[in-house]
């Protein structure tokens, strides 16, 4: 098979190859997809670079957690109808070498979800790490109908779908972004509120809006908006928080203690079964309802790897999809 992979860590145009390796089989209770797109996430990249001293997990890596195909084999114990079947996969490279930066991955059964025809296939790679993660964060303690729900980086790759599954479940949403010049294309995207946080009025704006305080706070950088979140919160609100800039935050103690504040900190590689099942559910709903819509930038070819990592480690405000060879 034609694949992507890495035999040492580093920057994406040293150490990403590009080339043929052996085709994998399916072993017990596993299927292989034939991939016709990879998306490529924050984590991938930080894998490759040896992100916060991380070594190599196994000698030869090919990245990427999350794609979209159709199931071409199935290993003992999977129903043979399987074969055929229009799939997203998810969690590919998570504890496992080979993910879907390739012609073909092998993942386990209840990792390939069925994608509807009416869902393109590159939103079904994009769904994966940001959609389970942002699902986590939203629903992970509990009903949300008629809460208000806070989503910081509200137009980043897991608050986009935080927010939009959030409206979904009929919560009343703000949304933040960091300077005043995103206001207009956050408040384009279907926000209650959308509030800058580079503006010194900015928690005023929040509590004129949800004069009693709000209920979840789905956090991209804790380190740096803590301070904010606890102006904010109400008694028994939650944070949920998946991304941090400092690795060894500082937070209001006593404030937050006051209000009964919980912190749930969100490591999407290590989510349960159930949790992520039940994500990929509600995922699926949602996207063919219409209630999910995620920015994604043309498609370039796998041959192209290296690009479109340095895309993602710059910050771009597109999802990264590779188009796999036929």
């Amino acid at each position: 098979m034609i694949a992507a992979w890495y035999d040492s860590q580093g920057p994406a145009a040293d150490v990403l190859e590009f080339g043929t390796l052996p085709t994998p089989e399916p072993g017990q209770g596993e299927v292989r997809v034939r991939l016709d797109f990879s998306s490529v996430n924050p984590g991938d990249t930080k894998k490759r670079r040896g992100w916060l001293g991380s070594a190599m997990p196994y000698p030869r890596v090919v990245p990427h957690s999350d794609g979209a195909g159709v199931v071409d084999a199935v290993g003992p114990g999977v129903a043979q109808s399987r074969v055929g079947q229009r799939v997203w996969v998810f969690g590919a490279q998570s504890y496992r070498a080979f993910g879907t930066a390739a012609q073909f991955t092998v993942v386990p059964e209840w990792q390939a979800v069925v994608l509807p025809d009416s869902v393109a296939a590159e939103v079904g790679a994009c769904l994966g790490i940001p959609g389970i993660t942002a699902h986590r964060a939203v629903f992970g303690d509990g009903c949300i109908e008629g809460r208000t729900v806070v989503v910081q980086g509200a137009l980043g790759g897991v608050g986009s779908m935080a927010a939009q599954l959030a409206k979904w479940k009929g919560a009343t949403v703000i949304g933040t972004v960091r300077t005043s010049a995103d206001l207009d294309r956050a408040r384009a995207s279907g926000l209650d509120l959308a509030v800058a946080l580079d503006d010194p009025d900015v928690v005023s704006q929040v509590r004129d809006f949800a004069r009693d305080g709000v209920d979840r706070i789905v956090e991209v950088a804790f380190s740096d908006n803590i301070e904010f979140d606890a102006a904010i919160a109400r008694n028994n609100t939650t944070i949920a928080a998946y991304g941090t800039r400092d690795g060894r935050p500082d937070f209001p103690f006593w404030p937050m203690l006051f209000d009964n504040v919980t912190i749930r900190l969100l490591g999407s590689d290590d989510f349960s079964q159930e949790a992520r099942t039940s994500a990929a559910v509600d995922l699926m709903e949602a996207a063919q309802g219409g209630a999910l819509a995620i920015s994604i930038g043309d498609p370039l070819p796998l041959d192209r790897i290296a690009e479109a990592h340095d895309d993602v480690d710059s910050g771009t405000r597109h999802r990264v999809v590779l188009k796999l060879p036929t």
